[in-house]
């Protein structure tokens, strides 16, 4: 099926329909609802790491993405429940690391809330000051270039600095669950 076959023949039947309230201005469904809903786009699992004033700090993230290619800048967002989220504004530079399969351990240590994240892993300093973690498929080191109000998160955007790629498949968050990407 072409793009324009796909197109002529409507949207899918909806299994469930959540519409907005147009005069509220408020979502007629509620936040678990539309995680649920989101759960259906798969996605890439990527760690992101930054460090203010000796303090590193590092989250799971699956909302990054690219923003630019000239500059070349990408975004992510943090909650701003994040008990880290003071390093996360004040930071000018973070890393984000693309998880290569078999790495899930790091989806486990880094989606921790309590305790140190970074105790026992060996890391180094990137060029920006950001943590490195070692054996990912990729990273990219980035200056925080804005900081954005997104309702109960923050999408920090950052440009662009330094990469580096090893290749291979990737861990991919489909549906609540970590999984394997070609």
């Amino acid at each position: 099926m072409t793009l324009s076959d796909e197109s002529a023949a409507g949207p899918p039947p909806a299994t469930r329909d959540h519409a907005a309230t147009p005069d509220a201005g408020t979502a007629a469904f509620s936040p678990l609802d539309f995680r649920r809903v989101l759960s259906a786009w798969p996605t890439g699992v990527a760690v992101v790491t930054a460090q203010h004033a000796g303090e590193p700090a590092g989250l799971v993230c699956n909302s990054f993405t690219s923003v630019s290619l000239s500059p070349p800048l990408v975004s992510w967002c943090v909650g701003k429940e994040s008990s880290r989220l003071g390093v996360w504004l004040r930071a000018r530079a973070f890393a984000v690391h693309i998880l290569p399969a078999g790495r899930s351990d790091l989806v486990t240590r880094f989606s921790r809330k309590d305790g140190d994240k970074f105790a026992g892993l060996d890391w180094v300093t990137g060029t920006t000051g950001a943590p490195l973690l070692p054996g990912c498929a990729a990273h990219l080191e980035c200056r925080t270039w804005q900081q954005y109000d997104g309702g109960d998160h923050v999408i920090l955007v950052g440009q662009v600095v330094g990469m580096a790629e090893s290749g291979g498949p990737v861990l991919s968050f489909h549906r609540g669950r970590v999984g394997r990407m070609p």
